[in-house]
């Protein structure tokens, strides 16, 4: 009787995790079905447990003129998530003695020039820590170099070499020319390519059958379209040469694949634990918590208890990806999107809840895009009347100035007059305070002829933004002169009670700092950006359009807000 009892006993605890499973991988399912549903997610998934698959399945379409569905098998670029494969290779030359984490560029590529090359280390590089100019910042990178074919060492030269932006070591700034130049460093110490290095080092030791390097000319079976998406429909991604994502983004992999990645860096496989906690060893201070060697690290708080967690999004053109791993729970999110700016990071903080027994908010609807619809079927009158009714339900659509901007813009590009205005005139009423939404209708009033209009909202535009390059711009070829502002003059010690931090979100702060009479402020993972007075207690950036006021309570600092996108974010001073 003991012996059915205890067999009785383990079929029933079997049963019950395989019913608790299958209860997970359901609410799981549900949740990236509302994603698609919403069009906020067209990809693949997969989800495990003690790192053994619990939920893999995809969502939407892999081709869209062929109508072809994702599968866990299909094949997406990965972006940047190529970086933490391409500072493995690094870490096992290093183990080999072949490179040097202290060793400098010039030492790997005699060519580069020695006046920064000589003092930016290889760690400097695996960190973003480099000061060398990100290649995809070029002004001429999107139009005139991203369709090209380069060789490696000609594009270092070319695109990887410009003068310093800060001191190395100085501060973090995330870069793809330093993991392009570690690729280029990769085949020259190993003598092959870096695919070949790839292949040869990870690829087929793990037996990833199923990941490579994503030449556009090669025949890559189930490999996904990349599309951007529009408020009516989708459309194919522009075209970008993959010698030119290379060691910084130029994989492809599958979910399944990149879980067998995830498993091996548990153990050593491919480097020795020695050198694996080198690899994983906190340093730069970045995206909420630290910068290791192609990875993020962060901690995230299940229950009562804190757990590491290490991560690395990509994203480039049709493509973004994010594989997420918490190695005390063997639990990895790996989210594959082929349709572009998914919300990748949401859905995974809302996965990782369903893992572990939280009860979790579907995803919101996207207000613009539901609008779109309306316009199209009844017009821009019933839009505003249903926009008026849905604004306040907050638990079901999300409003933001950006989407209803661009929707307003999409109307206009197809010669729809009258719905870009309504549109336009929405946000002005729900931004007032944005000078953007005034700049924006005012371009529909002037494409409209309606130019004496058009040419009030410009200078309502300037009331909000008096350095906005393009209303000035515009307003003087209507005929109208403005003078632009002069910086105001804040005295020294004013501008000294402003340095400190101030905390944006959780995990996510603002530094003030002063060099030189010359203020700064820089967000966390973000590079520093010089502000400039307009007053005494605001400044403006012009680099991005944003604002910062710094608020005083009682004789004394207590906040900034941060003015952007129409949002006023207020920070209060920690520091």
């Amino acid at each position: 009787m003991k012996k059915y009892i205890y067999v009785f006993f383990i079929l029933f605890v079997i049963s019950s995790t395989v019913l608790l499973a299958q209860t997970t991988a359901e609410k799981i399912d549900h949740l990236i079905f509302q994603y698609n549903e919403n069009r906020l997610f067209n990809g693949s998934a997969l989800v495990s447990d003690n790192f053994e698959t619990i939920f893999k399945n995809g969502y939407g379409l892999a081709n869209m003129e062929w109508n072809l569905p994702n599968t866990p098998d299909t094949k997406f670029r990965l972006g940047s998530v190529t970086k933490q494969f391409t500072s493995m290779l690094i870490m096992q030359l290093v183990e080999k003695g072949k490179i040097k984490l202290d060793g400098k560029i010039t030492d790997y590529l005699p060519y580069y020039r020695k006046d920064t090359g000589d003092k930016i280390t290889i760690e400097l590089l695996l960190t973003h820590s480099s000061g060398i100019p990100s290649y995809t910042s070029h002004e001429d990178f999107g139009e005139k170099v991203s369709r090209k074919f380069y060789k490696p060492d000609d594009f270092v030269k070319e695109y990887c070499s410009g003068d310093l932006e800060f001191e190395p070591g100085s501060q973090f700034l995330y870069n793809n020319s330093g993991y392009f130049i570690l690729g280029a460093i990769i085949e020259k110490v190993t003598g092959i390519t870096y695919e070949e290095a790839l292949k040869k080092n990870i690829l087929e030791p793990l037996g990833m059958k199923d990941t490579g390097y994503d030449w556009s000319e090669a025949i890559v079976s189930k490999r996904a379209a990349g599309y951007d998406k529009t408020f009516s429909d989708y459309k194919n991604t522009s075209y970008v040469d993959m010698s030119l994502p290379y060691s910084a983004g130029s994989l492809y992999s599958t979910v399944e694949d990149l879980l067998i990645w995830d498993k091996a860096l548990q153990t050593d496989k491919l480097l020795s634990n020695k050198w694996k906690e080198e690899l994983f060893k906190p340093r730069a201070d970045a995206f909420g918590g630290k910068y290791a060697f192609g990875w993020i690290l962060q901690k995230k708080k299940i229950g009562s208890e804190e757990f590491d967690v290490i991560t690395h999004g990509g994203s480039i053109n049709g493509f973004n990806t994010i594989n997420y791993i918490i190695p005390k729970k063997g639990q990895a999110v790996i989210l594959f999107s082929n349709a572009s700016a998914a919300p990748l990071n949401e859905m995974t903080d809302k996965i990782i809840g369903i893992l572990n027994g939280e009860e979790v908010k579907p995803p919101l609807k996207s207000l613009a895009n539901y609008l779109h619809g309306i316009i199209n079927e009844d017009g821009i009158d019933a839009a505003i009347e249903k926009f008026d009714e849905l604004k306040n339900e907050i638990d079901v659509f999300s409003l933001r100035e950006n989407e209803m901007n661009m929707l307003g813009y999409e109307m206009l590009a197809e010669n729809r007059f009258d719905e870009a205005l309504g549109v336009f005139k929405l946000n002005v009423r729900e931004y007032p305070k944005s000078y953007n939404v005034y700049d924006s209708y005012g371009e529909a009033l002037l494409k409209k002829g309606i130019k004496d209009s058009a040419i009030v909202y410009y200078k309502k535009s300037l009331e909000f933004n008096p350095r906005s390059k393009n209303g000035i711009k515009v307003l003087k070829e209507l005929g109208i002169e403005i003078e632009e502002p002069k910086d105001a003059d804040v005295p020294a010690e004013i501008l000294q009670s402003y340095t400190g931090k101030y905390q944006l979100a959780p995990n996510f702060v603002m530094t003030i700092t002063i060099n030189d009479k010359q203020i700064f402020a820089q967000a966390t993972g973000q590079p520093q950006i010089e502000i400039f007075p307009e007053s005494q207690t605001k400044f403006y950036v012009k680099v991005v359009e944003a604002k910062i006021e710094f608020v005083k309570e009682n004789g004394k600092v207590s906040k900034l807000i941060l003015y952007q996108n129409g949002r006023e974010m207020p920070a209060p001073k920690i520091e």
